[in-house]
């Protein structure tokens, strides 16, 4: 039997792949889902058992042949095989979410990756998109996503700044006639403030606790400045000292204190990425100010914090978990973005 070629559905999928979560999302249908960015597998088949949530669930409480891992640390892939699995894992689930399972096109797939990612590691990604069932693939820096997801004038001569603190590294550019003029990425952001948590608390409560943990008081009682009352969080670990079960309760004010080191790390990139601004375009940051955007960007006070330091104006993104997202989406829509990334990509060979 013959059929139209051109009457097989298509669709393209947008990816941001962190370091923590992965979100996905259809151009012109929007965001699809978000899952952890973790794979559990059994490490004598090396069999994949669960990906996402499923699999964040047996991190610290596998038993010995099973590891729940995150493929990617800092932004980068550390397990190409892991990595192609989670995406094929996701990918399947986009055609379940628009409940074309058997779709017969191939999407084509545009990936959000950190700026500071290498050549062999793009091509990484670009090779794992592929294999993982994607008819073409492209990858955009992810603070270059973010600006088009917030809709920044990036193509207009005029200075855009923006700060992507994210889980495994913050990455601050800025932005002026569709380029980037000045990139820096730090590894530090997100996981290595609940890191600091957890040794926080282990020295001063002698009281381990998981990442986990320390990643909810980050979020539900995480501060960079005091504003308001100090509220309070109930946390429960293990005694150090006899091994016993143990439940504190913590201050606003003692987490603030546990991830001050790292806050600290990224103001200080902020201020070395506006020293190395040409002074053309240092006006329009000062007059127009700093984006902020990711996970980290919702610690509480940080805005107030960075502009008491920086004396600029600070903007939080409106849905800053999903500019990354919203940016891969738009771009995907936009055939000279899409050309020009293309051929970025063949400088790679």
């Amino acid at each position: 039997m013959l059929f139209n070629l051109f009457s097989i559905p298509t669709y393209d999928i947008g990816i941001d792949l962190g370091t923590a979560n992965t979100r996905i999302g259809i151009r012109n249908r929007g965001v699809l889902f978000t899952e952890p960015s973790v794979v559990a597998i059994n490490k004598n088949t090396k069999e994949v058992l669960a990906v996402g949530s499923s699999a964040k669930e047996m991190l610290g409480r596998t038993p010995s042949n099973i590891s729940a891992i995150r493929p990617l640390k800092d932004g980068v892939i550390v397990d190409f095989e892991i990595t192609e699995a989670m995406i094929s894992y996701f990918l399947k689930k986009s055609r379940e979410k628009l409940n074309s399972p058997n779709m017969i096109s191939k999407p084509r797939v545009l990936v959000g990756v950190p700026s500071s990612i290498t050549e062999v590691e793009k091509q990484a990604v670009l090779d794992a998109t592929l294999s993982a069932g994607a008819r073409e693939s492209f990858v955009i820096k992810e603070p270059m996503a973010a600006a088009i997801g917030e809709d920044m004038p990036i193509n207009e001569p005029i200075g855009n700044m923006l700060v992507d603190i994210g889980g495994g590294t913050t990455d601050i550019v800025v932005i002026s006639l569709g380029e980037i003029l000045v990139d820096k990425t730090i590894k530090i952001a997100g996981d290595e403030m609940d890191e600091h948590i957890v040794a926080y608390i282990k020295d001063k409560y002698q009281m381990l606790i998981g990442r986990r943990t320390a990643e909810q008081v980050k979020i539900n009682i995480g501060s960079a400045f005091p504003i308001g009352k100090d509220s309070e969080y109930r946390l429960y670990g293990r005694d150090l000292n006899n091994g016993m079960p143990k439940a504190i309760k913590v201050k606003s004010s003692e987490i603030r204190e546990a991830i001050t080191q790292p806050i600290k790390a990224i103001t200080e990139s902020v201020k070395d990425a506006l020293e190395d601004t040409p002074p053309e375009l240092i006006s329009d940051i000062y007059s127009r100010g700093i984006l902020i955007t990711g996970g980290g960007s919702n610690i509480v006070g940080i805005d107030k914090l960075w502009e008491g330091i920086l004396k600029v104006p600070i903007r939080k993104a409106k849905k800053p978990l999903y500019s990354v997202l919203f940016g891969t989406l738009k771009a995907l829509g936009d055939i000279v973005t899409l050309r020009k990334l293309k051929e970025d990509e063949r400088k790679l060979i």
